[in-house]
């Protein structure tokens, strides 16, 4: 008889597990899950199953799930159990409008000072870009997208700003999951254009209205997206125009 496939099959189970980072890699793999939306919005999170398809014990699945429940990942209720956390469109645009403020000085500080190698690797960030747009690939894509912009705080050394936003990292990434279209995937990659060409041009505030451009457009797309799919977020139906929930320009 054949055993019936595991609805956590997408979960891959980490292959040299130590002591010491069971709990991490298992928080890994699920914050993976959830962010790139392979467990969705409201979703109940079945331990047991959890276990037996990552081959460990109930331990570090609880410990995991408590971790993403302090990154606003997981609800986690008495006798009730886990679900993957709605999204809180709120939380959303506190985060970005933190990123727009950050990106943009931290664009404005660097501007003038790097190095030819930056340029080089931002160039090569944009073919790869381009390549996995083309092939579809939104899994590699939001990979290329996220290093475009590390590669600029990497140069400009500002740990202290990459590591702020890295923290509201998770939250963020899962609502963009939800407008990943090949239409959003060109649009993305227009933007960073956009954002290079001001930094080649040594213009900074070319290269600032361009980060802001980006920010600002992303979140058009999330609120329309969530009017149009409340359901998915705890405060979806609490919405208001794009006027009054984001500060825009």
């Amino acid at each position: 008889m054949k055993t019936p496939a595991s609805p956590y099959s997408f979960l891959t189970a980490p292959t040299a597990l130590t002591r010491g980072n069971v709990t991490t890699e298992v928080t890994t793999a699920l914050r993976q899950a959830i962010v790139s939306l392979a467990l969705p919005p409201g979703s109940p999170i079945d331990k047991t199953l959890v276990c037996e398809q990552l081959g460990v014990s109930r331990f570090p699945v609880s410990e995991a799930l408590a971790r993403l429940q302090t990154e606003g990942l997981v609800d986690i209720a008495p006798q009730r159990g886990s679900t993957v956390s709605l999204v809180r469109i709120a939380d959303v645009r506190e985060y970005m409008l933190i990123r727009k403020g950050l990106e943009s000085e931290a664009l404005r500080v660097f501007i003038g000072r790097h190095d030819p190698g930056l340029i080089e690797a931002l160039h090569a960030n944009m073919a790869a870009q381009r390549l996995a747009a083309d092939s579809d690939d939104a899994e590699a894509f939001h990979t290329i997208d996220i290093e475009f912009h590390d590669i600029i705080y990497r140069a400009m050394e500002f740990t202290k700003i990459k590591n702020i936003i890295d923290s509201a990292r998770a939250n963020l990434d899962r609502a963009r999951w939800l407008i990943v279209t090949p239409r959003r995937l060109n649009i993305t990659i227009a933007e960073h254009q956009a954002i290079l060409d001001g930094i080649l041009a040594s213009d900074k505030e070319q290269a600032i209205a361009a980060i802001r451009a980006h920010i600002d457009a992303v979140m058009v797309e999330l609120f329309a997206f969530a009017r149009e799919h409340p359901a998915l977020f705890a405060d979806g139906p609490s919405l208001g125009s794009d006027s009054d929930s984001f500060p825009f320009g």
